[in-house]
């Protein structure tokens, strides 16, 4: 049907507008010209529009989440539960090494993340599937780690220490600018180390007395 680089051209091309319009602002139209290919290219190698999505974002992710796997697969290995520490080294680390890669390609996904962080709907289905098998393996042994507070309050923290990774990825230079040079995120591994004390703080926090009657439903 086409040359062999197409899918990747499609990719591209869709990469780019994404993060330059959002996913509601760009057309397949808009993808197909930019890509220099016709539409039925695009159909045949991704569906539609939610399919492109979706392989756009699995494209970057793919190898953050394939670190993740096999680190908890090392930590499993060893028998015994994994610290909560080690989880969330786990959990931040892969992303924010890859993110100072200086990929363009991975800057445009950043862009598209940073949009992607208010977006409902069909699309962000999309977006938690990319993720679900790492939520899959991860989540029963944060339960492990941390057996006193219930998985609905987990859910709720687990929830606003992604909300975090994502704001520094998408905005890695903020932190510099709201402290005057102060903070700098230029090491990841210094990120991480900020961030995973950060979450062990939240995590391990008290459990609010409102959750038997608010904790995750409503």
């Amino acid at each position: 049907m086409a040359t062999p680089d197409t899918k990747d051209r499609i990719l591209d091309a869709a990469e780019e507008l994404f993060a330059a319009q959002g996913f509601d602002g760009t057309s397949l139209r808009a993808v197909t010209r930019a890509a220099e290919v016709n539409l039925a290219a695009v159909n045949y190698h991704f569906g539609h529009k939610l399919g492109l999505f979706q392989a756009v974002f699995e494209r970057r992710v793919r190898p953050i989440n394939a670190e993740r796997l096999a680190r908890l697969d090392q930590l499993e290995a060893q028998g015994s539960v994994p610290r909560l520490e080690e989880l969330l080294e786990v959990l931040l680390l892969p992303a924010l090494r890859l993110a100072k890669g200086g990929d363009p390609g991975f800057a445009r996904f950043l862009q598209i993340l940073g949009r992607s962080n208010s977006v409902t709907g069909e699309h962000a289905q999309t977006i938690r599937r990319v993720f679900a098998e790492v939520q899959r393996r991860f989540f029963p042994l944060l339960q492990a780690a941390l057996p006193g507070i219930p998985p609905e309050v987990l859910f709720w923290r687990l929830h606003f220490v992604i909300g975090a990774l994502c704001t520094q990825l998408s905005d890695p230079g903020r932190l510099a600018i709201v402290s005057d040079g102060l903070c700098s995120s230029a090491d990841p591994d210094v990120v991480a180390q900020q961030l995973v004390a950060f979450a062990v703080g939240g995590l391990r926090a008290p459990v609010p007395a409102s959750t038997s009657r608010t904790g995750g439903r409503s």
